[in-house]
């Protein structure tokens, strides 16, 4: 598992993300490109997988089916990835899966882009579902 981890950390370092935070142990880094949207994006290694997930927004208290209907319909225009909600259902998450034995730099980079892509595409809309308004 450092094996994935530390190609991953080369990857993420290469394609100039900033790692806020890592934690070698657990094989799980907070990175950040500012510039493209990406804010603490937690990057995990968890074998057999890498989970890339993005807060996007915290549930309005008077979120309804209106809201999900409408998540459900903008990942239908995701690249990679999909707006879900946390466990607890409190928060709408960007997440993306990829293989970790087969990663390499460039799907990487096309799931972090799609991310970019999505905030630029969605900011505006997401930014009015996390106030509890349509888009």
């Amino acid at each position: 598992m450092a094996d994935h981890y530390q190609r991953v950390r080369r990857y993420l370092l290469e394609l100039e993300l900033r790692i806020l935070h890592e934690d070698e142990a657990s094989s799980v880094c907070l990175v950040e490109d500012e510039e493209n949207g990406i804010k603490n994006l937690v990057v995990d290694c968890e074998e057999p997988i890498l989970v890339l997930e993005q807060l996007i927004f915290r549930l309005p208290e008077n979120a309804g089916a209106p809201l999900f209907k409408r998540l459900l319909q903008l990942n239908r225009t995701l690249v990679h990835g999909a707006y879900v909600l946390d466990e607890a259902g409190e928060r709408v998450l960007f997440r993306d899966t990829l293989q970790l034995p087969t990663l390499d730099r460039d799907e990487l980079e096309a799931s972090i882009r799609a991310l970019s892509l999505a905030l630029a595409e969605h900011g505006g809309e997401l930014l009015a579902l996390a106030r509890g308004r349509s888009g």
